[in-house]
């Protein structure tokens, strides 16, 4: 009688533990989920928290998009200017810096723009430019992709023609395309990092200011989209924002090279 007694208390409470946990959507860049850092740190969100954080691995420019749609409770993106429309136009709260690490430049191990050789990244897309080596872009509004054309851009020159190639994928499989093609690409450190497939692939160009790759997280607005988690969001802030997500972000290291930097600031 004692025994079933504790076995019907067991499962009770194991109901009502199910019954409490809480579940979440976030929109997060290919790119961070290529880094590998997402493997990390849910586990421990949910320990932590009792959320289960949901996924949902798209480019920057989908991952507002779901925001604006209310399909998401929360966004981690790395477009700040994209980051800020979405906010002013009332679809985020705030947007709250979390961590950032660099864009480089990747390619052929013989070079043959002398990409290595450049001053700095707006040189090194002016070689690759003009002799015509292969590029691939990955063409697909996210962040890497805003930032790449940014730097075009600030270079005055407009990329096409059969040396660019834009695929309109993420990170992980543009770098594929860049290595079956043994083609130039601009990528975050952390996706090349812990890419498998580098092929005859180099970095070659790192360390221009113009590089830096902040992320940031960006609440759903609960009044616009009243469905909106806007609680478990906090919630999550909360965490993303703490002493232990430091140590965590700091301390994901791969191959001995640190990935991301902490740097959660105030809301804005």
């Amino acid at each position: 009688m004692l025994r079933k007694t504790f076995m019907a208390l067991a499962a009770l409470l194991m109901m009502t533990a199910a019954a409490a946990a809480e579940e979440m959507k976030m929109a997060v860049t290919t790119s961070f989920h290529n880094s590998g850092l997402a493997d990390v740190l849910l586990p421990e969100i949910e320990a932590d928290t009792g959320i289960t954080v949901h996924l949902l691995v798209v480019g920057t420019g989908q991952a507002l998009r779901l925001g604006e749609a209310g399909d998401v409770d929360a966004v981690l993106v790395h477009a700040r200017r994209a980051e800020e429309a979405f906010v002013a136009a009332g679809h985020g709260t705030h947007r709250r810096e979390i961590m950032y690490n660099d864009f480089i430049i990747v390619g052929p191990a013989e070079d043959p723009a002398g990409v290595a050789a450049a001053g700095d990244v707006l040189d090194a897309l002016e070689r690759i430019a003009d002799t015509g080596a292969a590029f691939v872009s990955r063409g697909d509004d996210s962040g890497t992709h805003k930032k790449e054309m940014a730097l075009w851009h600030e270079t005055g020159i407009a990329p096409g023609g059969d040396w660019y190639r834009a695929v309109g994928a993420g990170m992980g499989a543009a770098l594929n395309t860049a290595s079956g093609m043994n083609a130039y690409i601009m990528a975050d450190r952390a996706s090349w990092l812990n890419f498998g497939n580098k092929g005859d692939l180099e970095l070659l160009h790192a360390g221009d200011p113009r590089l830096f790759n902040q992320y940031a997280y960006l609440p759903v607005n609960a009044e616009r989209h009243p469905h909106v988690k806007a609680d478990a969001a906090r919630r999550l802030e909360d965490w993303l924002t703490s002493r232990r997500a430091a140590e965590l972000i700091n301390g994901y290291r791969l191959s001995g090279e640190q990935l991301f930097t902490f740097n959660a600031g105030a809301g804005s």
